[in-house]
């Protein structure tokens, strides 16, 4: 690589869907690669302006910021769909690129759902398929065992009426300051593992601007939410991004059997709050801690086997053919790609490029 690192430069493309605001790390001659960076919730494309700096020189690389996120036109996100209103605005993306196949695509957090439903869309378009930290493929919350098993029959306990509401308003007002719920303290406390990383006070505001760039409403975060009788009280309704990866709407199964495979690469940090198997984000998980009242037990409501669920299909994948690696970063946290940087990019580059 050369000594000065390439920059990331932010485009825009009307596409047919919508208008799409992106990042692009242009390859220095002709592209020997084609890979394109999927960011997760209440995030944006501005996570990974320091991987796609120091990716190989020879690839082409794009970041979309996903509807309802970032500079990105925000048109509704039909929850009902699950992840495809993201893949198809990605797969648009791609065609309006000219990259019909040969793609890596790599997701982080929700984002590995997108691409994971845009590989079962689109078999043939992807080479690899890198997961950093994924949404279990059946979803976020309000299920149990290696399948994802509803815990509820109206799947209760997953949707836009888990999310903290207090977290909402801090972003729907802007607030850059430290409180509890403030969207600094949640960057700081579980975007990383904290006691090992913290970023450089400008990357800090860049990432809170990410963050109070989420489009609020019923149509977008968290989305609508619908009353019920089991524990939490709340059950998903049909709008918004936390509706879109719902047990009710979101199962990414077929995963394991599609043709062509592409290499996967599962990696994700030791220490993740987020997505893991006693995940602080998963409302059981905080009934059991007793910190949301009213749990009603294991035998009911038992925290979600998040890590588990991802294995299970990384399982049947490799069962049917595929070629899965795992890595897990020691010390790190739900963005591995920030905190561990050069073990990460080592693992990716080993997937896109081959073992050298």
């Amino acid at each position: 690589m050369n000594s000065m690192p390439m920059t990331a430069s932010l485009r825009e493309l009307a596409l047919g869907r919508l208008r799409l605001s992106f990042r692009e790390r242009p390859a220095t001659g002709a592209p020997a690669r084609r890979v394109v960076l999927v960011h997760g919730n209440v995030s944006t494309s501005v996570y990974f302006e320091s991987l796609m700096r120091a990716l190989p020189e020879s690839w082409h690389v794009v970041a979309p910021d996903l509807r309802g996120f970032g500079a990105t036109e925000a048109k509704p996100i039909d929850g009902t769909r699950g992840l495809r209103d993201f893949s198809d605005d990605v797969f648009e993306l791609c065609t309006a690129l000219g990259w019909t196949s040969e793609v890596h695509a790599l997701g982080w957090s929700v984002g590995g759902g997108v691409i994971m439903q845009l590989a079962i869309d689109h078999p043939t378009l992807l080479s690899t398929a890198t997961l950093v930290a994924p949404v279990p493929p059946r979803g976020f919350g309000g299920n149990h065992g290696s399948e994802g098993t509803p815990n509820a029959s109206d799947f209760a306990g997953s949707g836009g009426g888990t999310v903290s509401p207090d977290f909402v308003k801090a972003i729907q007002s802007g607030d850059r300051g430290r409180e509890q719920s403030s969207p600094r303290t949640i960057l700081r406390q579980f975007f990383f593992n904290p006691e090992r990383y913290e970023p450089a006070p400008a990357l800090e505001e860049a990432f809170v601007d990410a963050i109070l760039s989420t489009r609020i409403g019923d149509d977008f975060y968290p989305g609508d939410t619908v009353a019920s009788a089991n524990w939490p009280g709340a059950a998903p309704g049909p709008r918004g991004i936390a509706n879109a990866f719902s047990n009710k709407y979101l199962d990414l199964t077929t995963f394991a059997s599609i043709a062509p495979k592409p290499k996967v690469l599962w990696i994700r940090g030791e220490k993740d709050a987020i997505v893991g198997d006693a995940s602080l984000f998963d409302l059981a998980q905080l009934g059991k801690l007793g910190i949301v009242p009213g749990w009603p037990g294991d035998d009911t409501c038992p925290p979600q086997p998040m890590i588990g669920q991802t294995r299970a299909l990384l399982d049947r994948y490799r069962a049917a053919g595929g070629d899965v690696r795992e890595v897990v970063l020691e010390g790190a946290g739900h963005s591995p790609f920030l905190e561990q940087p050069d073990a990460f990019r080592a693992a990716f580059v080993d997937l896109v490029d081959g073992p050298k």
